[in-house]
This record gives structure tokens, C-alpha cells and sequence, in this order.
């Protein structure tokens, strides 16, 4: 027997555990056929096509991303990207170059940080004096704002007497007039203008989210919104044409995206809809088994949705959720969302919600509950893989109900420190008390409750080790003085690398992946060192050497031959 590779003398992480005496791995056909010491895996694997020295670095499945933006991400890496710059002159400096460099009518893009300007909120003005002339639409890192011109204000309309739409808010001065910041579904009022991308540009899109992902070690993920969502169309015909024509190399997912329009009235027919997208999506080889609802905003704005009020007034209107503005809001009320779920799950759905606030995440949980019991599985396991993504506040006593429910946790690690954005518009609003509730990962853990990790890319970076050096240090890279946030919640390095595995592997539906066994697809992960042997402060500097996809090469450091 021959092995098409062996790869040998490092350390294996086989998804769950440091695996305590295998130093090698061989595949074959794109399979992992031998786990074991180097003289085991040689004597199973005979001679080997291609053979890789590990030289001590750890070999681990390829990460899988649980809530990611690839097609989203991608398109903005290849617009107006302002993810890598910091600071308000910078940003306005950076759209001044995209702008003479560009001849498209509208310039298009996003990624900058709330914490750059005063209140999170920046100004027209800022835009204005470097694009006067054309319309500016930049979507900030959490695509839950927009900044925009004053062409574009104009073209849509917006003034001080434009009502504030039921699911958002239009930023305005002391005399109503709009500033230039749009939250949540306020952005509709602009983007609906924006010309929609071409075919080419979404399979660009998706192409470059891919290869950047590779890069990281990232061998599969789920796409977090299928449909129409800030100005991005449904990206499920660029996968299925990627798929037909070969180029689609990563194990992706996908979660249909909930409209805030649904109503009890529409739910049905909301999901037959979904259900023949599902069978469309899965015939060209793209399963798309979950349905994605957004149950609230962001604390940052003041539209997550809270127990108790915000400790700053704020002027949101029209919540859906309820009459208070000072508990931010819900994007749908409370009986559509149960309704819904019960519906979805009844069909076969994993329901992905986004939860942030900690009246969010106990509508979420109380609509999976009312699901169990609606479609008869309330006391028994269900064979459905719900999940709740980002889960920043949440109330001590829901903790114990993810796994009473059987709700896994899909963490987006990263977010787990004190920053900028956390410690001058986070804390402020929330208080001591409900500070300490945030991101509780490990009493999640400890009360038995599953546990995955995703991104939310273009949100904040991919890569994996910046979200597990967070997991563990509680602390933002390159920071080791500042204080880590809720330290208590802090995961060994061994859960943050499983969740992050086997564990989003296992959410995705991904049976065969997300772990280092014989028999299972051989997705595998190399790194440029061993994480185990490194100080908790020095995580973030860890990286792939090497990603293989079902045995096949996608991304090489190692100066190995690609095969993909």
C-alpha cells in the first residue's frame, strides 16, 4: 500500500485532544488511512508520494468557521476595504484613494470600527470633502451600520423629516437632520439603491473569500445569510455554479436568511420557499439544512435587545419587540418568532440565530423550547442542531438552558476582551453587573452545553488563532497589560481548538470531517508551530503552513507541490 502522503516526527491534534503519542498521519485517496507514532503510520502507509517533516509543528483538522460572511467578506476585500485601517483621518484617506482609483458610479465597501470616530457615529462631512460628487455607501465591521455622503442621502430621500424605519435608526443632530450614520435596517433606505452585483462579481467574491480562508487553516464554514441582507444579494447560486465548475474547494454550508418582513401570516409560505431553495441548493452539492434569524442588534448602538435598560438614553424608535426604546430591540416580535421556529424545525431546519443581548438570547431560547414541545420531541433528543451565534450577555440562569435545550453555543471568541469598542461603548451602556455577563464560554462548557466557533468575517479577521488566543487569555493580542474581560471565562487552549474543529464540524453536519481518525476525509491543517508549547500571551502569532481539502493542497507554505 502506498500513501499519497505521510506527514510525520510533529504532534496531532485529533479534534478533541492532543492526541498523547501520535507524531504522524498518512493519507491516501483523499483519506486519513494511519494515526500513530512515525515508525506506525510508516508501517501502515508503506512508501509515500509526498513526504512532510513536521519538525515538531502540530497537525490538526482544518478549522471550521460555524457563522461567516465569505461571498460579503470577499466583495469587500475586493472594493473599498477598510478593514486594515484604523483611525478616522486614515479611513477618510483610504476612501479618497479608492475614489480616484474608481470610475463605478457608487463607491461601495466597509470594515471600519465604531470605536474610530466619537459615539461610533461618523459624519457625512468626513465623506463629503473627499466624494462630493457620487453616492458613498461603507458598511461598518459589524454590518449593523452604515456610513454614507450626503449624494446619498439625497438619493434617498432622507431628511429630517424621514420616520425611522420599524427595524432601525437614521443617526441625526440636536435639529433631526441625518449625519451620515445609518443603524440596522435604517441602511435599507440607501442600499436598495445601490446597482446589484453581476454574477462575475459575487463568484469573485466567494473565489477570494475561499483562497483568504485556505490561508488560514480554514477548511470549512457556514455562510451566515442566504438571501437579501445590507445591500448583498443571495449568494447561493455563486456556490452552486463554483461547485459545477470545480472551483468551490472548501466544505461550506449555508443558512437561509429570516426576513425582518415575516409575519404569521407569511410563515408558511416562508417555508415552502425554504424548502425548495434547500432542494435546489442540495442537488448542485451545497447543503443548506439551517435558517438563519437575527434576533437583535448590537449593544454598541443600542439595539440589542435587553432585560433591563440601558444605562444612557437613547433615542431609538419603532421597536418590533416592544415599546421601550431603552431595551434596545427585537427584529421580530415574540410570537412570530416562536411561530416561526416551531415551523422551521418542524421542517427540518437547524435554526442559526444571532443573539446579543440577554433578552435575545432568552427569546431564542424560549423559541426552540416552544419548537420541542410544538413538534413533539420536548422530552426527548432531537436530531436537529440548533444554535445561537455570538451570545454576549447572557442572564446566569439561561446558562444551564443551552443544554437543557440542546443548544450549542456558537462563539465568536474574538470579541471576548476589552478593546476600544468594548470599554468606551460597550461597558458604558451596560454597567458592572452586566459587564460580567459577557461571553460566558466556559460556564457554557461547564454546564454541559456544546460548544462551536465561528468568525462573522468581515465582521472582525478569520483567523482562527486570534479567536482562540482571545478564548484563552481573555485579553486582545498584542495587549498583555490591559485587563482581561471576565477572566473566569477564560477556555484551555484544548476546548478553544475542539470547538473551533470537531465542534463546528459537527454543527455544519460535516461527519466525516473536523477530526484526525482513520477513515475520515482527510481535511487537515498543518501549523507553523506547536500551540501547546507556547506561552498563552504568544497564540495569535500561530498560523497554517499548510491546509489540505479531502487530500488536496489548497494553500502551501512548505514549499510543497499544490494540487488544487
Amino acid at each position: 500500500m502506498t500513501a499519497d502522503w505521510v506527514f510525520h516526527s510533529g504532534r496531532v491534534f485529533d479534534g478533541w485532544r492532543l492526541h498523547p503519542s501520535a507524531t504522524a498521519v498518512a493519507v491516501r485517496a483523499g483519506r486519513i488511512i494511519a494515526v500513530g507514532t512515525d515508525d506506525e503510520v510508516r508501517a501502515a502507509a508503506g512508501t509515500a508520494a509526498e513526504a512532510v517533516n513536521l519538525h515538531g509543528r502540530l497537525l490538526s483538522p482544518g478549522f471550521t468557521d460555524a457563522h461567516v460572511h465569505t461571498v460579503t467578506a470577499g466583495i469587500e476585500r475586493l472594493g473599498c476595504d477598510l478593514s486594515q485601517t484604523s483611525g478616522a483621518s486614515a479611513l477618510v484617506a483610504k476612501v479618497s484613494e479608492y475614489a480616484a482609483g474608481t470610475h463605478k458610479a457608487w463607491i461601495a465597501g466597509g470594515g471600519w470600527y465604531m470605536h474610530d470616530f466619537p459615539g461610533g457615529t461618523p459624519t457625512k462631512e468626513l465623506l463629503d470633502a473627499v466624494a462630493p460628487d457620487r453616492p458613498v455607501y461603507l458598511i461598518n465591521r459589524d454590518h449593523h451600520g452604515a456610513w454614507v455622503n450626503s449624494v446619498a442621502l439625497r438619493m434617498a430621500g432622507i431628511d429630517a423629516g424621514t420616520p425611522d424605519p420599524a427595524d432601525g435608526r437614521v443617526e441625526r443632530d440636536e435639529k433631526g437632520n441625518p449625519t451620515g450614520t445609518l443603524h440596522e435596517g435604517a441602511m435599507d433606505l440607501v442600499n436598495r439603491l445601490i446597482p446589484a452585483l453581476t454574477q462575475s462579481e459575487m463568484d469573485q467574491g466567494l473565489l477570494e473569500g475561499q483562497q483568504y480562508l485556505h490561508g488560514l487553516g480554514v477548511t470549512g464554514w457556514q455562510e451566515a445569510i442566504l438571501g437579501d441582507y445590507a445591500g448583498y444579494g443571495d449568494a447561493s447560486a455563486s456556490y452552486r455554479r463554483l461547485l459545477e465548475s470545480g472551483q468551490l474547494t472548501g466544505r461550506a454550508t449555508g443558512s437561509m436568511w429570516v426576513p425582518r418582513t415575516t409575519t404569521t401570516e407569511n410563515i408558511a409560505e416562508l417555508v415552502e420557499e425554504f424548502g425548495e431553495r434547500r432542494r435546489i441548493n442540495a442537488a448542485a452539492g451545497f447543503p443548506t439544512v439551517s435558517a438563519k434569524i437575527m434576533v437583535d442588534g448590537v449593544p454598541e448602538n443600542q439595539t440589542a435587545a435587553m432585560l433591563e435598560p440601558y444605562l444612557r438614553p437613547c433615542s431609538c424608535a419603532g421597536i418590533a419587540g416592544g415599546p421601550e426604546p431603552d431595551r434596545g430591540l427585537t427584529y421580530l416580535p415574540k410570537d412570530v418568532l416562536l411561530q416561526a421556529s416551531a415551523a422551521l424545525d418542524a421542517a427540518g431546519f437547524d435554526l442559526h440565530m444571532h443573539v446579543i443581548g440577554d433578552r435575545a438570547v432568552r427569546d431564542g431560547l424560549d423559541a426552540v423550547e416552544h419548537a420541542r414541545r410544538h413538534n413533539g420531541h420536548g422530552g426527548s433528543r432531537s436530531d436537529r442542531r440548533h444554535h445561537m451565534a455570538h451570545i454576549q450577555i447572557v442572564h446566569p440562569t439561561d446558562i444551564p438552558r443551552f443544554a437543557a435545550l440542546e443548544v450549542t453555543a456558537n462563539a465568536q471568541a474574538l470579541w471576548a476582551c476589552n478593546d476600544q469598542q468594548m470599554t468606551e461603548l460597550t461597558v458604558p451602556v451596560l454597567g458592572r453587573e452586566r459587564s460580567g455577563w459577557q461571553y460566558p464560554f466556559r460556564s457554557l462548557v461547564s454546564s454541559g452545553a456544546a460548544l462551536a466557533m465561528g468568525s462573522d468575517w468581515p465582521v472582525s479577521t478569520p483567523d482562527p488563532w486570534q479567536a482562540i488566543h482571545v478564548a484563552v487569555s481573555r485579553r486582545e493580542p498584542d495587549a498583555p497589560s490591559v485587563e482581561p474581560l471576565v477572566p473566569a471565562e477564560s477556555l484551555s487552549l484544548q476546548t478553544a481548538l475542539a470547538a473551533y474543529t470537531s465542534g463546528s464540524a459537527w454543527l455544519n453536519r460535516q461527519e466525516e470531517a473536523g477530526r484526525i481518525e482513520p477513515g475520515l476525509l482527510a481535511d487537515i491543517a498543518v501549523m507553523n508551530t506547536d500551540p501547546f508549547e507556547l506561552d498563552p500571551a504568544d497564540l495569535h502569532i500561530v498560523g497554517a503552513d499548510l491546509t489540505m481539502v479531502g487530500g488536496q493542497v489548497v494553500h502551501d507554505r512548505l514549499g510543497q507541490r499544490i494540487t488544487v
